[in-house]
């Protein structure tokens, strides 16, 4: 029985699992994955993803490899990352979030590259050339929902209607598109917005401390590798600060945040391993048409709820998929 091992290296490197070099074949894909996350959370990202291989007909470690290098949330690392992988000649080229995408395609124009990017809007952004025919090394599954971003602003509104300003987390690494659309939708619904700027891990408890979060009387994180990996931290700084929030990462609800509404991460990994086995067999990125997340979820914590004394109304709880109690 081959024994599986999972390595964290100097520099971020994650070898999943470690192949003995007798064992290289031909026959072995090699696929980088570029995530800027956290190590801690890597694991189970990455299985999901070896679960959409397996659907695929690739099973590790015999027809293939994973090669991770994972940045801790440090973006500089990324360029020096996914130069590695190029020399390494990869196969594939998994590149989770917007800032790994650029990188890779700064990269490589010929590697293919497969997008896991909630943030970005694919066409604007310039890596695509249409959804449908992408024509180029990119494709892979975007959030690309224009009216999406409403939706939290709006749950926060139905829940606590007293609302008229809140504090919007905001990653700048991750492009401008989903703050535009939260931009457009608070005017909308006649909310002010306080834009606080994440640019690393180390800036979470430091943002709780800004003047703005004075005078919100809510919160909303915006999708973002600091964001989705530090949910517990970001659930407990909130009820400290006894306000309500919101965000795209389901386990932050989970995790004690008051709600969530989100694609099922784990999911839309296992949703890239089943188009990474695609090209993988041969089909390019030129021709596979963009996917977006097929599952979501309204995760709503009613513990949290009773701390911050928030009514929850019929219509927010009646459209929970799951509710915490």
């Amino acid at each position: 029985m081959k024994r599986r091992e999972f390595i964290v290296l100097l520099g971020g490197v994650i070898a999943w699992p470690l192949v003995a070099q007798g064992q290289q074949t031909s026959k072995i894909r090699t696929v980088g994955f570029l995530y800027p996350g956290t190590a801690a959370a890597a694991p189970s990202r990455i299985a999901a993803f070896l679960a959409g291989l397996r659907a695929g007909g690739f099973r590790e470690p015999e027809d293939v490899e994973i090669v991770a290098k994972v940045s801790g949330g440090d973006a500089a690392l990324l360029d020096a990352m996914t130069a590695d992988l190029v020399k390494r000649k990869v196969d594939l080229i998994l590149a989770i979030s917007p800032t790994a995408v650029r990188s890779a395609r700064s990269a490589t124009t010929t590697i293919p590259i497969l997008a896991s990017d909630l943030e970005s809007d694919p066409v604007d952004s310039g890596f695509i050339a249409s959804v449908r025919r992408p024509g180029g090394n990119v494709t892979g599954v975007f959030l690309d929902f224009p009216d999406f971003s409403k939706k939290w602003l709006e749950l926060l509104k139905e829940t606590v209607p007293q609302l008229t300003s809140v504090g919007v987390f905001w990653d700048p690494a991750t492009g401008a598109t989903k703050l535009k659309a939260v931009e457009a939708a608070a005017q909308t619904l006649k909310l002010k917005l306080e834009i606080i700027e994440l640019h690393k891990r180390a800036d979470l408890e430091s943002a709780f401390q800004s003047p703005e979060l004075r005078v919100v009387g809510g919160l909303l994180f915006l999708s973002s590798p600091i964001i989705g990996t530090n949910t517990k931290i970001l659930a407990d700084l909130t009820l400290a600060q006894r306000l309500p929030a919101v965000t795209l990462f389901t386990d932050f609800a989970r995790d004690g945040g008051l709600m969530a509404y989100g694609p099922n991460l784990l999911a839309v990994f296992r949703q890239s391993g089943v188009l990474a086995a695609k090209i993988l067999r041969g089909d390019t990125p030129a021709e596979l048409p963009i996917e977006t997340p097929t599952k979501f979820e309204f995760v709503l914590n009613l513990k949290t709820a009773k701390i911050l004394g928030a009514h929850v109304p019929a219509s927010v709880l009646l459209r929970a998929d799951e509710v915490i109690e």
